[in-house]
């Protein structure tokens, strides 16, 4: 083989690499792209929203108007404060259930009632490095809250997936309003989960984490069409939200404070 052979191949062997890896690049896109258009909002016509919680982190949007029926509240993920459960908690004057296993520490709450668990939540129980987790249905169990109608944040650095698709179509349709933070953008848990939900949900509200922006360009890239790693989503249940289909919403293209 002569060199100019040799410099041949090696050229197509480089531009067969580009292009797999061009043609992967453009998969992994197209199916960010599908997840965004699931998480697309649609318009409900009994909603009021409102944040509650604080202004900034540790407040979510809910449709504040729709709220009064549910009978237990659930906050995962709270790193020693809890807005949102303090204020749920005082709204519908019933305890609200928190949980952290990485940050232990007790929020108060003048005038609402918490209680705090020093555990974690997953697709079932277990101990990982010596923290203690469990799945949403025996954590409902343990606090005779099963059948019960209930208000669910969750904010768990990526223990969502594993957590929400574990629970049954019943336990999820007892959920009457569900705020979450996600924190993937690949993967097929994300839209698996979504789609999931959206059998029982509206998807009422989108909000991308400015707190997550990144303006690297091969970060965005790999985000793209998401302008953010993480998002959080407002679910609320098909019994309670009715939407209005002529009504079109629009998805944001950045992110908004927090």
């Amino acid at each position: 083989m002569t060199p100019r052979q040799r410099k041949t191949l090696v050229l197509v062997a480089l531009l067969v690499v580009v292009a797999g890896l061009s043609f992967e690049r453009q998969r992994e896109r197209a199916a960010r792209q599908l997840l965004l258009d699931e998480l697309r909002p649609v318009a409900l016509t009994n909603c009021v929203f409102e944040r509650l919680g604080s202004r900034a982190d540790g407040g979510y949007l809910a449709c504040a108007n729709l709220i009064d029926g549910a009978q237990s509240i659930y906050s995962y993920g709270i790193e020693g404060r809890d807005d949102w459960g303090c204020e749920v908690a005082k709204r519908l004057k019933t305890p609200a259930h928190e949980y952290d296993c990485f940050d232990t520490r007790e929020p108060s709450c003048a005038g609402g009632e918490l209680v705090f668990h020093a555990e974690c939540v997953g697709a079932s129980p277990q101990t990982i490095d010596g923290r203690p987790f469990d799945s949403v249905e025996r954590q409902l169990v343990k606090n005779g809250d099963a059948g019960k109608r209930l208000m669910v944040k969750m904010d768990v650095e990526g223990a969502e997936y594993e957590s929400l698709l574990a629970m049954s179509d019943a336990q999820l349709g007892q959920i009457e309003q569900l705020v979450i933070e996600l924190h993937r953008v690949n993967g097929p848990e994300a839209l698996a989960l979504v789609r999931r939900l959206k059998q029982s949900f509206w998807v009422a509200d989108l909000h991308f984490n400015n707190f997550s922006c990144d303006s690297r360009p091969e970060f965005l890239s790999s985000l793209s069409p998401f302008p953010a790693l993480a998002y959080e989503v407002l679910f609320v249940n098909k019994r309670l939200a009715t939407a209005d289909p002529a009504r079109k919403v629009t998805l944001p293209t950045m992110a908004r404070p927090s």
